[in-house]
């Protein structure tokens, strides 16, 4: 087998070690990459209902005080609010979503799903849990979600939820008796759910990785071609012709040309070597022939 075919048979092997370790590396870490910013996403979005609700709560609930004795005003509410603020931006982005998920929700619309109902089971088991981050699948395809527990803390929240005659009659008038009471302090009612898509990010991470491999692979075979280049020239080549040239000094052409070449490495070692041991072949025969 040939030396430069023995080199390279090598340099395959290494290559696919190399390429596949970075390519298991390289996906990982975009694939992580993609898992965090996306979580970022709905923590982004999960943060800013936080904020709408807070002012909803904090200052436009006690400017429609007084108006709530006439009529319900569903905007007074803070989980209303924060809703209707991510509805907003669904028109643009419809596969975004947010949902104050409730198991006894006063809004019809906020009644948790199947999936949903798992969630708030499980804040339930857990009261230490404060965030649970899971995947899904949805009719836009794959789903991030990050879900955080609906819990009662403050008494006062109670005076619209223990029963319905304790609730503002404007509120059983838009509503009905039927839901949204028998809440208790500290009872996990429900999960605010943001639920985020996973499509975008990873097909970045994807064309991320494509590029990263190609790259790495158009460098291997840039320094295999290299170091092929330089094998030839530097290695293969001198000693094929000092090996031809030994091969008409064994077969007893004395007179054949020397070797010629100027190099101080290995290869120029090797040539020396071989000059005197012509010489010291060309001293026996002319003894021999004495």
């Amino acid at each position: 087998m040939k030396l430069l075919l023995k080199f390279n048979l090598v340099f395959l092997l290494v290559f696919a070690v190399g390429l596949g370790a970075s390519a298991y590396l390289a996906r990982d870490l975009l694939q992580r990459g993609a898992h965090d910013e996306v979580v970022e996403q709905a923590r982004l979005i999960m943060e800013s209902a936080a904020a709408v609700s807070t002012y909803t709560a904090t200052q436009v609930q006690p400017l429609l005080q007084n108006q709530m004795k006439y009529t319900f005003l569903p905007q007074s509410v803070p989980a209303y609010s924060a809703t209707e603020m991510v509805n907003a931006l669904r028109e643009m982005h419809p596969e975004y979503a947010y949902k104050p998920a409730m198991l006894n929700p006063t809004n019809p619309r906020d009644r948790a799903q199947d999936w949903e109902e798992d969630v708030i089971a499980r804040f339930a088991k857990d009261k230490a849990l404060t965030e649970f981050i899971g995947q899904r699948e949805t009719a836009s395809g794959r789903a991030l979600f990050v879900a955080r527990p609906i819990r009662i803390s403050n008494p006062a929240c109670l005076s619209c939820h223990s029963t319905p005659a304790a609730a503002p009659a404007t509120m059983i008038e838009k509503y009905g008796p039927a839901n949204g009471f028998g809440w208790t302090l500290g009872e996990t009612l429900g999960a605010q759910v943001v639920s985020v898509p996973m499509s975008v990010p990873f097909e970045r991470a994807s064309q991320a990785f494509a590029v990263v491999m190609g790259s790495l692979a158009a460098v291997f075979l840039l320094i295999g071609g290299a170091l092929n280049l330089m094998l030839w020239k530097l290695v293969i080549q001198p000693v094929t012709r000092l090996s031809a040239l030994a091969d008409r000094v064994s077969m007893g052409e004395l007179e054949a040309p020397e070797f010629a070449v100027r190099s101080r490495d290995e290869i120029g070692t090797l040539a020396e070597s071989f000059a005197r041991m012509r010489a010291s072949l060309v001293q026996a025969m002319k003894m021999l022939d004495v």
